[in-house]
């Protein structure tokens, strides 16, 4: 699916009007990661695919659907100048490198340190602690009336709860799941939430799969608030707030799921939200 406001931002990376030009930095590793996680007491296990890219002192990931990239990618591109992976390399890839590029240019603890970005630290121990914490963290970014209707484009069981204990109605959408954990159907149609929602969350895979455009475009034109949480793409993200994008929890790598001790996720909010 094409995605014009995701490829202009690459097209102004690659120019140089962010920063230093690509072809000047090295893609010094690129990742593949398969995983899959079954929180305790639900039924779904969430199978997830990332591929990451190491620049200098930061990393950029995105996630993709199963079958879109092999393991052979991090042979290929690992080593390769940052530009030819932003031209060339398939869409997930070019959104991890990215991701990176612009992480590294300003890393999310400088934003932090500015005060631009809200740090918030996710507790140690079990997956279901530290998913809790992380979705309540993306929920606080919602200012919502109660009993406003929430579309949730990228479904999570904590963050459905999460939304409701803020006293949301969830509009839960996937490509891959047909009800949450408590029997809530799932739709597989994002303009039927998109339509209906007095608020959207989505997820960073939205970059991946090209639908980002669609829904920063709807939430622009029905004026309500675009709430990003992204493990995927959380430095592309950054760069539509105040332009669609009214508030975002970004989880630079390492991920939540990928560590038991405490990690640091990031919270930005436009003038508006705050």
């Amino acid at each position: 699916m094409p995605s014009p406001a995701v490829d202009e931002l690459i097209a102004a990376a690659l120019a140089g009007e962010h920063g230093p030009l690509p072809a000047e930095l090295i893609a010094t590793s690129v990742f593949w990661i398969h995983h899959g996680t079954r929180l305790a007491g639900g039924d779904t296990t969430y199978l997830n695919q990332y591929v990451l890219v190491r620049v200098g002192g930061t990393f950029g990931g995105c996630a993709f659907e199963a079958g879109e990239l092999t393991p052979a990618i991090c042979r290929d591109h690992s080593g390769a100048p940052l530009d030819v992976l932003l031209r060339d390399a398939p869409r997930p890839l070019r959104i991890a490198a990215l991701d990176a590029y612009l992480a590294h240019t300003r890393p999310h603890r400088v934003a932090a340190e500015a005060g631009d970005a809200e740090p918030v630290g996710l507790p140690s121990g079990t997956p279901e602690t530290r998913a809790t914490a992380r979705d309540a963290a993306i929920a606080g970014l919602l200012d919502i009336e109660e009993g406003a209707k929430v579309g949730l484009i990228g479904v999570v069981n904590p963050l459905v709860a999460a939304i409701r204990e803020r006293g949301g109605e969830p509009l839960p959408c996937d490509f891959n799941l047909k009800a949450t954990q408590w029997g809530d159907p799932v739709t597989d149609d994002m303009h039927e939430v998109l339509d209906r929602a007095d608020a959207v969350v989505a997820t960073g895979m939205t970059l991946s799969n090209g639908s980002f455009d669609t829904i920063l475009e709807r939430c622009r034109h029905r004026g309500i608030p675009l709430i990003v949480y992204a493990q995927s793409g959380s430095a592309v993200a950054r760069a539509f707030l105040g332009s669609g994008v009214t508030a975002l929890s970004a989880e630079p790598f390492p991920f939540s799921q990928f560590s038991a001790e405490e990690t640091v996720l990031y919270r930005y909010r436009t003038v508006a939200a705050a």
